[in-house]
Formats: structure tokens, C-alpha cells, sequence
């Protein structure tokens, strides 16, 4: 794993929703080895453990990073506009978008920014993300082909889907137009899109996330079940993924 540690100018720090924000770095050394899945890790002062951001977008020699406000390291986080201390890309494997032309991008909540990344990779392209409500919902119109699922049916005016992304998902996995299905968001959901990517024999990629610390292996603390060879493993989604193969993770 090849990362860096800098100081990135932040270039833009704006409010998505009431809890979401949405930050651009210039870092030019790292937006040209990051890749659709990885990470950086953020010191945030007056903070000991770094935030852990999953990369949204990588142009023009910066980085974009979409994030939940969840706690006050977070708050203060989104309180930031001058600089920011940064350990990236991290993550030895993200979505393997140069192994297929063609895949299903199924986000949950704030699991949706990097799934951008992948899309902005990929020749051809369809989106479902799901969301408690519309008042939830970010990036829609960002993506192509995308469908929008929120639980209480309040974005049906916008063409959305009443419900979660299961239907949805079907519809697109049962055209047979496209080659893998890229998730990110709670394992719920995740266990429900690699059901369904295994009815119809779809390679399945799925991002995880888990409390870490280091973010580079070293301290061991974000171990997820996985299974190797027909056996239960521990894995580390710094180290490992944070994208898996999704028949390989216990969900």
C-alpha cells in the first residue's frame, strides 16, 4: 500500500443536507493514485483518532470528500476551511471498475459518494440509492440511469421508488445488461444486494466499513468476518479491502 501523508488546501467546504458535507482538497499527488473504493484518513485538531472519509471523486488534481456529520469530531470537521492533514489513498483494493465495462451501483445513505467514483470509471452505468426519506437524499442528480428508494415513499414526485432497493435492483439484474454490481452502505443492505447478485450469477464488489484507528493495518481494530478456502477468517477492511468479493464476506 503506497499513501502519503499531507496538508491539502480545502477549496470548497458546502452543505449538502442538514447533516451531510461536501469537501474539495488539492492534493495533486494523491488524486492521481486514488482509486474508486479507497479512503483517507483525517487528523482533526483537538481530536486523537483520525476520521476515516471515503474518496467521492478524484479530478483536476483534487479530491472530493462527501461525509456524515455523526459526532463532534465529524462536527468539527465540517467547521474546517483552510487545511486539512490527510493520510492517503489508503485501502488495498477498491472496486475493480477496469475488470468490467458495465455494472449496477447500489448505494445506502451516506454509502453513496463513492460510488460516483466507480461510475465515473465505468462505459456504461445504472444507479439505485436508497434513503430513509427525501429529505436524505443526496447526489441524485449526479448520476446517470439512477433510481431513487426512500422507505417512506416522499420522493415518488421526483420518479423515485417507494421502498427499499431490492425491486429496484431486480429489475436491472434480471435485463442482463450488466456485468457486476458495486454496494456500499449498511450491511443490511449489503446482504440483500449479494442475494441477489448470486440469483443471477452476478459478480458482486461490496465496500464495508468498520471503527478503525491507523487505517493502515497496524493496529488491527476494524476486523470483519470473511471466509477463505471454505474457513472463517478475520479480515481488516484498511488492509484487506475495503471493497470484498461479496460471496467472501460474513454480512
Amino acid at each position: 500500500m503506497e499513501f502519503f501523508q499531507k496538508r491539502c488546501d480545502i477549496v470548497i467546504n458546502r452543505q449538502l443536507s442538514d447533516t451531510v458535507y461536501d469537501i474539495w482538497l488539492r492534493c495533486p499527488e494523491i488524486y492521481r493514485m486514488a482509486k474508486p473504493g479507497q479512503f483517507v484518513n483525517i487528523a482533526v485538531p483537538g481530536f486523537f483518532l483520525r476520521r476515516p472519509i471515503s474518496i467521492c471523486e478524484a479530478a483536476e488534481e483534487r479530491l472530493r470528500l462527501v461525509f456524515e456529520v455523526r459526532g463532534a469530531g465529524t462536527k468539527a470537521l465540517s467547521q474546517i476551511t483552510d487545511n486539512i492533514d490527510i493520510i492517503a489513498p489508503l485501502g488495498n483494493r477498491g472496486f475493480e471498475v477496469d475488470k468490467y465495462k458495465s455494472a449496477v451501483l447500489v448505494g445506502g445513505g451516506i454509502g453513496t459518494p463513492p460510488l460516483k467514483f466507480a461510475q465515473n470509471k465505468l462505459e456504461k452505468s445504472a444507479a439505485v440509492l436508497g434513503f430513509r426519506s427525501k429529505e436524505n437524499v443526496i447526489m441524485a442528480d449526479e448520476f446517470r440511469n439512477v433510481t431513487i428508494c426512500t422507505d417512506d415513499g416522499s420522493y415518488l414526485n421526483y420518479s423515485g421508488h417507494h421502498g427499499n432497493i431490492s425491486e429496484p435492483l431486480e429489475k436491472l439484474l434480471a435485463s442482463g445488461e450488466y456485468e457486476a454490481v458495486f454496494a456500499c452502505g449498511p450491511k443490511p443492505m449489503l446482504k440483500a444486494v449479494v442475494n441477489l447478485a448470486e440469483k443471477y450469477n452476478t459478480p458482486c464488489e461490496v465496500s464495508l466499513e468498520e471503527r478503525m484507528a491507523c487505517g493502515v493495518g497496524a493496529c488491527l481494530g476494524c476486523a470483519c468476518k470473511t471466509v477463505k478456502d471454505g474457513s472463517e477468517i478475520y479480515s481488516h477492511v484498511c488492509k484487506d479491502g475495503p471493497v470484498f468479493d461479496g460471496k467472501a464476506v460474513i454480512l
